[in-house]
């Protein structure tokens, strides 16, 4: 391929990097660049477009990063194969329509449901405290909407759209009070026909989940692209539950090729459906975050979910899924008798907090923190190179380290839990936690190390796995 010809906006509100970015991926998905085609060098697309290099580095990043390029070193870029994936159009409009850990107390935890409690924004979430516990909010005082109050899904579809590129009404939103309360629901909904695959390793809580309701899930190996679909393909589940955009506890994004393929295999059955847990897409460090698979499918199979404890706060307890148009009568005849768990109170006081722009302004404020963390733990991790190797540091809130020991992860495990260290092995994430040949690797969640804290608790930890620099 010689060049590259894109109408870029100068005097727009989107960043240019942003512009040829999503120019390129339509191309891309379109098939008018081809698969296997070298992109043009970073320096030659600068002067061709008479842009800056460093707006071409960080449009090839993010391409780089949704794999829907490859990077071959001293040759250059290139397309990968991206089968039929859907492009999400910016002017669509709405259709009419933590894992199970010990309650010790630990001097260091670096568990990865923690959060960053001291920059909780207490004085505005108390203004709307307040002005809520009125006399003039008796309503509040009645029972609601069983899908939870109608201003709060209408803000969280305008989030949606607006930040993942999903595309839902409010009478699609569901709101429940966490995770394992919604993910029931959704299974009964989908039929005791249903068998359902998920990722390995993945997210505990849905192990016991499934566990509880008495339907076994498929354990579907992951790899540093995500869930691999062939195997999914090879199976016999007609739902699939996946964390595409930072899978879980892995960090990898599943890539654009593998992306299409499930939405290709959930489209051929009309039973299939796809689970999309979206639990920290708010936090990406590097480029803007990756799509959600909701906006890109054309079947009506995606039911994706999310809550907001890891942007708000764990103790909130509220949590939503937003159904495919085919299922919304679905869920009103089966759950007619259902009555919403989360208070309205917390619901109106979160819908007015989104309402007046405060809550994009915190995850703003939260990501430039954690980033701020994430940079001083890499840091701090950098003297134990080459023994200590990090990965999956490219969004979340916490990272993957993978440790050249003679001891076996539980063996590390204890030790640091001996020095009041509390990290969790990947292992302990797995279906079937046998491991053979595979390395030694742990969790390290940073939302909860207060920043002047990190370089220390990193050196005791260390120190602990007579690991030294």
């Amino acid at each position: 391929m010689d060049m590259l010809m894109f109408q870029l906006e100068r005097n727009s509100s989107k960043p240019m990097y942003e512009q040829l970015c999503e120019g390129i991926k339509k191309g891309i998905t379109e098939g008018t660049i081809p698969t296997e085609s070298k992109l043009p060098s970073k320096r030659k697309l600068a002067e061709f477009l008479n842009i800056s290099q460093t707006t071409i580095e960080l449009a090839y990043a993010q391409l780089l990063a949704e794999g829907f390029i490859a990077s071959k070193p001293r040759v250059g870029y290139f397309v990968e194969a991206v089968e039929e994936l859907a492009y999400v159009e910016k002017n669509i409009q709405y259709p009419a329509i933590p894992t199970s850990l010990s309650r010790e107390t630990f001097n260091i935890d670096f568990n990865p449901g923690q959060i960053d409690t001291e920059s909780f924004p207490f004085h505005l979430w108390r203004k709307y405290a307040k002005e809520a516990i009125d006399e003039q909010s008796q309503e509040l005082l009645l029972i609601g909407s069983p899908q939870g109050e109608q201003e709060l899904r209408e803000e969280i579809a305008t989030y949606l759209y607006q930040s993942r590129g999903v595309i839902c009404a409010p009478n699609q939103i569901v709101i429940g009070s966490g995770t394992e309360q919604l993910m029931p629901m959704i299974i009964r909904l989908l039929g005791p026909s249903s068998r359902f695959a998920i990722e390995n390793p993945g997210y505990p809580l849905t192990h016991h989940i499934f566990k509880q309701t008495d339907r076994p899930a498929i354990p579907i190996n992951v790899d540093d692209e995500g869930l691999l679909i062939n195997d999914l393909e090879h199976s016999k589940a007609n739902v699939v539950y996946v964390t595409p955009s930072h899978q879980f506890p892995t960090g990898a994004v599943l890539s654009a090729p593998r992306r299409a393929q499930l939405l290709n295999w959930a489209s051929q059955k009309n039973d299939r459906y796809i689970i999309e847990d979206d639990y920290d897409s708010e936090f990406r460090y590097i480029g803007k975050p990756i799509a959600a698979l909701q906006g890109m499918d054309k079947s009506d199979s995606v039911i994706y979910i999310s809550t907001f404890s890891k942007s708000l706060m764990p103790s909130l307890r509220i949590a939503y899924f937003v159904l495919p148009p085919k299922l919304v009568e679905v869920y009103n005849q089966a759950f007619n008798y259902y009555t919403s768990t989360v208070p309205r109170f917390e619901q109106h006081i979160l819908a007015q907090f989104m309402r007046d722009g405060h809550f994009a302004k915190h995850l703003n404020r939260m990501r430039k923190i954690y980033r701020k963390k994430l940079e001083k733990l890499t840091m701090a991790l950098e003297p134990f190179s080459p023994t200590v190797k990090i990965s999956g540091e490219q969004a979340g809130m916490h990272i993957v380290l993978t440790i050249s020991h003679t001891k076996s992860a539980a063996e590390l495990k204890d030790l640091a839990q001996e020095k009041g260290i509390r990290i969790i092995p990947i292992q302990e994430y797995m279906m079937d936690p046998i491991l053979n040949g595979k390395p030694t690797q742990f969790l390290l969640g940073f939302g909860g190390i207060k920043d002047e804290e990190i370089s220390q608790s990193v050196q005791q930890l260390m120190e602990a796995w007579g690991i030294r620099a």
